[in-house]
């Protein structure tokens, strides 16, 4: 799964949040522009208007500053998931868990074409990727086995991420490609009909 990189400030971020996205945007305008091995952390200080002791405060390395923060839902929406809600259908509160996640990430699609390009094109980004995917697709996999109960299974739970990583993934490059300007619930919507269709749900 591609990575939703921060493409936007939310409007009430923190000083501390404004500060890394601004840090991020200007790592993936030069790995854009000259490669993830064409920049060193001093020219991003620069580029980010930061000193590189406040840089470093906020990321350990390039790979790190382009990927950024990756997206955390509150704890009262993981709670309220992980008690059987809010509707009370896995795929239904995957879908409000996952937009809760994507919440002010999506909303400049230029600034977001451009972290999914340098994603596919730098391997070590993807591998980096990976391995906190892998992070995060766990922590989904234990919330979704402690609402289910024990009969429900870790495979299953985990089959149930796999899928729907691949359904957020399809959906952004159809929000990428709308001329129409739809959010990107319209199209995780779209997705996850077209999933269901294949697969008989």
């Amino acid at each position: 799964m591609h990575s939703v990189t921060r493409s936007a400030t939310p409007p009430a971020a923190s000083r501390r949040s404004r500060t890394a996205y601004a840090i991020t945007r200007a790592a993936q305008e030069l790995t854009d522009a000259h490669g993830l091995d064409g920049f060193t952390m001093d020219d991003l200080a620069v580029a980010a208007g930061v000193s590189r002791r406040t840089l470093f405060n906020y990321y350990d390395g390039k790979t790190d500053a382009v990927l950024g923060l990756w997206p955390e839902p509150d704890d009262a929406v993981l709670a309220e998931f992980a008690g059987g809600g809010p509707a009370g259908d896995l795929v239904e509160d995957l879908r409000t868990l996952v937009l809760a996640m994507l919440e002010g990430e999506v909303s400049e699609r230029r600034t977001l074409d451009r972290g999914r390009r340098i994603l596919r094109d730098n391997p070590r980004l993807l591998a980096a990727v990976h391995d906190k995917y892998v992070v995060l697709s766990g922590h989904v996999v234990e919330l979704i086995a402690h609402r289910e109960g024990p009969g429900f299974g870790s495979a299953r739970a985990r089959i149930a991420v796999n899928i729907l990583a691949s359904i957020l993934d399809t959906a952004l490059d159809e929000y990428l490609a709308d001329a129409d300007d739809r959010p990107i619930s319209h199209h995780l919507d779209e997705a996850l009909r077209t999933a269901r269709s294949l697969l008989g749900a």
